[in-house]
Parts: C-alpha cells; structure tokens; sequence
C-alpha cells in the first residue's frame, strides 16, 4: 500500500495506494472537519486546489447530522461529492479537547456533548462503527491525547490504554469489513503513536504499535502546546522506530516552516485548520513569508496575494479587493482567502515532492526553512 520510491537524508518520497486512488507523497490533507471546509469550499472545489485527501471528523459528524444519516445517504465520498481518498479522525482528540465533562474509563470515554451537553459514550467499537458508517478511506484509532506537560506516571498509563484501545479497534474493524451493509469493506486503520513529551515513552509505545502490522502509523499529541523544538525532537526519537514500509502522519500539524521541518525529519502525511482558519482572519501564506491583509498598506495595492501563485484567486483578485472583502465581513473575501492558502500548502508539498524527485530538497529546505515563517 505504501511504496517508498527514494530517500534524502530521512526526508521521504513516495506513494499510496488507497481504494480511492493514489496518494503522491509528502501530502497535506485539507481538514473538512464537518464535511466542508470552512469558508464556503466545496470538495468540487478542492479539485482546482491540488488537494489529494479530505479530512472528516468522527466526533462531529456523530455529533451531527449523525452517522448512521451519512450511511444512509451513502457515506462520505456521496455526501460530500469528494471522490479521492478521505480520512476521518477518531473523535478521541476532540472528546478530550471538547467536552465539557468526560469521564476516561477502560471501556472508552463518557462525555457530554459541546452542541446540547447530551451524555454520550466512546470507545474503541463505537468509534470504529461510525468510521465504517461515513465510509472512509482511512479510519484512525480511538487513543487519548493528554495535555503536555503531563505527569509521566499518568502518561505511561495512558500509552498503555491507548495500545489496548488500538487492538480492540482492529478487531471490531475486521467485524466491520467483513459485514454485509458495510459501505467500505477495504477501510483502513491507523495506529497513533502517543507518549507526550517523554522519550522513552514515546519509543517504547512505537515499538510495540509497529509489530501490529496496520496501514499506517501517526505521531499525535504534539503540537499541543509544547515547544516547537520539542516536537521537532519528539521526531526524531520515534522516526528510527517506525516501520520503514509503511506510511508516517504527523496530526495537526502545522504551519509552512513545521510542515518543512517534519519531512525533512521523515513525515509523509500531514492536516491542519491553519491554512484555512487563519485564512479567515486575513493572514495569508506566500514564498516571501506570512502576508496580513490587515494592514492599512494594503488599501490601493493592485498586485495578488503572492505573485508567484498562480491558484484561482491570485489569478483574478488583487490584495486591496481581498482586503476589502475581509472587512466588510463578505463571505466572497474567506472564500477566496482560503482557496488561497489551502492552495499554497497544497503546491508547496508538490514542490517538496518534486524536490525530493531531483535530489535537491536539502537545499530546497535549508532556503526556505528562513523565509516561510517570515511576516511581511
């Protein structure tokens, strides 16, 4: 399913292979928590973006209009119109984040819902049993994600209930795709490597998640709030750990810069709402650095966003029409932001891609690694 094709450094170049098409890779999925991405993109839209997944959240999509109604409907890839690969995330990063009570137990999480504060139960099965009713390409198992810092003692407990959550996730996933009625009997399944900030954590947990054998494996629980350096670090201890033949995705993660310096460190996958919720707040991303069409400069200036960019905006909008746009508070303005931004990561993983194929990606990374943090 994952063919590696060459290697820079720890740096990696590779494909996919899903029952929805071929992922090239590095990647970034372009997160669609709800079955849309926020600020009026449709999946027809990202289309014209060069985006390659679509990422949908469990615990939202349950939440509401309900799985058992995207079932009924015929799954994610009818609903949304999106016909490529789609990963849903397991809903145990938002039940822990979200809720506004939760009680963590053995068998799965109880927690009250965000939206009319309903008591609602998760755990391993229930969460698999919703991926397989949205019919996803990739499902991700149920882990907990706890804050860092955390003591050590409760993260070790932790990492120990999340690997005996992951193997009750593989079970109740072969049930799944060996069951009539299942949308999508080829599903894949994800393992999350967890351990905080802790290193031998960290490795010990991958060790023992790789022998598993699943479809791919995911670093989570970083970028929560530790030190950049710190998730560079993390990385770095797991990456030797991880299965050579086998895809790796770095979760919520990140800006330009992180993005850039997780492939450099051996990360093929990645999601973030960054591009698009900052987006909405008029920060745009471009090769010279971070753009804020905020700021009163930009008034009367005719140029694009980023006029190296050729995506549907800087090809037709100037920054003073955005900026306008954005504050008149005009749908039209986030809109257009967005298809920006989620274009710029988009392309900016093709040229990493292409990077990789001819051998110069360390130059590429050790340019840009300066520039892509810059505000303007």
């Amino acid at each position: 399913m994952f063919q590696l094709i060459k290697t820079e450094g720890t740096a990696r170049r590779g494909e996919f292979v899903t029952p929805h098409g071929t992922v090239q890779t590095p990647a970034f999925m372009n997160v669609a928590t709800c079955g849309a991405i926020k600020g009026a993109v449709s999946a027809l839209d990202l289309k014209n973006i060069k985006c390659q997944v679509q990422l949908c959240n469990t615990y939202h999509l349950h939440l509401r209009p309900g799985d058992d109604k995207v079932k009924a409907l015929g799954g994610l890839h009818r609903f949304t119109r999106w016909d490529g690969p789609i990963l849903t995330d397991s809903g145990g990063f938002q039940v822990f984040s979200l809720a506004k009570l939760r009680n963590i137990k053995e068998e799965g999480v109880y927690f009250n819902s965000h939206i009319d504060g309903r008591k609602i139960f998760m755990g391993p099965e229930e969460s698999m049993t919703i991926q397989s009713h949205l019919g996803s390409t990739i499902a991700m198992a149920f882990d907990e994600c706890v804050e860092n810092p955390s003591p050590y003692q409760y993260t070790k407990d932790s990492v120990a209930r999340t690997t005996h959550w992951l193997k009750r996730c593989m079970a109740r996933m072969d049930e799944l795709n060996r069951m009539d009625g299942t949308l999508n009997k080829e599903q894949m399944l994800f393992g999350i490597n967890q351990g905080g900030t802790y290193h031998d954590l960290r490795t010990d947990h991958m060790k023992e998640i790789a022998e598993l054998g699943l479809d791919g494996y995911a670093i989570g629980g970083l970028a929560v709030g530790e030190p950049t350096e710190v998730m560079y670090e993390i990385i770095e201890t797991v990456e030797p750990f991880a299965p050579k033949d086998k895809i790796r995705y770095l979760m919520g993660v990140g800006t330009p810069v992180n993005i850039l310096e997780a492939v450099y460190r051996g990360v093929d996958l990645f999601d973030c709402v960054m591009p698009s919720r900052n987006a909405r707040h008029g920060q745009l991303f471009t090769r010279e650095g971070v753009r804020n069409l905020n700021n009163a400069k930009y008034e009367l200036d005719e140029r694009p966003i980023d006029e190296h960019c050729d995506c549907p905006t800087c090809r037709n909008f100037s920054r003073a029409y955005l900026r306008h746009l954005l504050k008149s508070g005009e749908m039209l303005g986030m809109r257009l932001a967005v298809m920006h931004n989620l274009y710029f990561y988009n392309n900016l993983m093709e040229v990493i891609r292409k990077e990789l194929d001819n051998g110069t990606f360390t130059k590429f990374y050790e340019k840009y690694r300066a520039i892509l943090g810059v505000r303007i």
